[in-house]
């Protein structure tokens, strides 16, 4: 059974920093495309960052040069440290998978791009 587990949300001032990690089990081999999400209240779930087999990473405007993806060669954990966080980035972040690759090298991740997601975890900046 193919699984994503998110963690290390919570809950941080503005300005402040939160790492957030993806566990991804079941899959009969490491996926090659992987994504972190967001969903703000009242709105839709919007593509951060993508992470491909070879290490191209892509950004959304919003939040190139304040978050960075990445991956534990070892274990095939998806990171995403954010740093000087904003009121804006609240939401729950959702991680996603699929196996293949293609495409997965241009621009921010789109939803219909991918079969896989977690359950997702919550920041809430606060001012």
């Amino acid at each position: 059974q193919v699984q994503l587990q998110e963690s290390g949300g919570g809950s941080v001032q503005a300005g402040g920093s939160l790492r957030l990690s993806c566990v991804a089990s079941g899959f009969t081999y490491r996926p090659y495309c992987m994504a972190w999400f967001r969903q703000a209240p009242g709105k839709e779930r919007e593509g951060v960052a993508r992470f491909n087999g070879i290490g191209i990473t892509n950004y959304a405007d919003s939040v190139k040069g304040r978050f960075t993806i990445s991956q534990d060669s070892a274990s095939g954990t998806l990171f995403l440290q954010m740093d000087t966080l904003t009121l804006e980035d609240t939401g729950v972040y959702y991680c996603a998978a699929r196996p293949t690759g293609t495409g997965c090298n241009s621009g921010p991740p789109r939803t219909n791009e991918f079969s896989y997601w977690g359950q997702g975890t919550q920041v809430s900046v606060s001012s």
